[in-house]
């Protein structure tokens, strides 16, 4: 899929109304779907138990916290690109604190210009880590088989007295003759001989 056909979900948190108005009229639901909208740091975090969503939009402050340490928290534990909109007077302070955690930060009021700009540095900020994703999930993949064929190799060897390397050699031939993955054949050894 192009990033032109891509859609993001953006969680907005942000007690103003007006900023609110303003900030989806910038986002085009061709573009952002859905977009959820939310005035507090307490709902924010319910609303992230229960899905996951491409960009956090954060209007500081908030009723409940100054959206700081949310901003932080969340671009830390989530796989999700943040931006923190603060007052202008304290956005290089702001900045220094939260830029080593991956958040960006806007000062207050936002040009329309401006935040197109944002929104593509996130979109590229997402999709790297999308594919940072993915590449962890192929290592955990690969950490599985291996575990796997390490378990199936020891049954082996403790069942039929086989020696690691023809333990080895017998999983890899029973996944070439049977045409089917390494683990795979490591599973169906671990049924057998379990």
């Amino acid at each position: 899929m192009s990033l032109k056909e891509q859609v993001y979900s953006i969680l907005v948190v942000s007690a103003a109304d007006s900023f609110n108005s303003a900030l989806t009229a910038m986002l085009p639901r061709s573009k952002y779907d859905p977009i959820q909208t939310v005035s507090n740091v307490s709902t924010a975090k319910r609303a992230l138990a229960d899905r996951v969503y491409d960009f956090i939009l954060i209007n500081s402050p908030l009723p409940d916290d100054s959206g700081t340490h949310f901003a932080i928290d969340t671009s830390v534990s989530k796989e999700t690109v943040v931006l923190l909109f603060v007052r202008n007077d304290v956005q290089d302070e702001i900045f220094d604190r939260v830029a080593e955690y991956g958040v960006f930060t806007l000062p207050k009021p936002v040009p329309k210009q401006t935040m197109s700009q944002a929104l593509r540095w996130m979109t590229t900020a997402r999709e790297r880590l999308r594919k940072s994703e993915k590449k962890t999930l192929s290592i955990e993949e690969k950490m599985e088989e291996i575990r796997l064929v390490n378990r199936a190799k020891l049954l082996l060897i403790s069942e039929l007295k086989m020696s690691e390397p023809d333990a080895h050699r017998y999983i890899q031939k029973e996944a070439m003759d049977r045409c089917i993955s390494r683990k795979e054949a490591a599973e169906h050894i671990i049924i057998t001989y379990s």
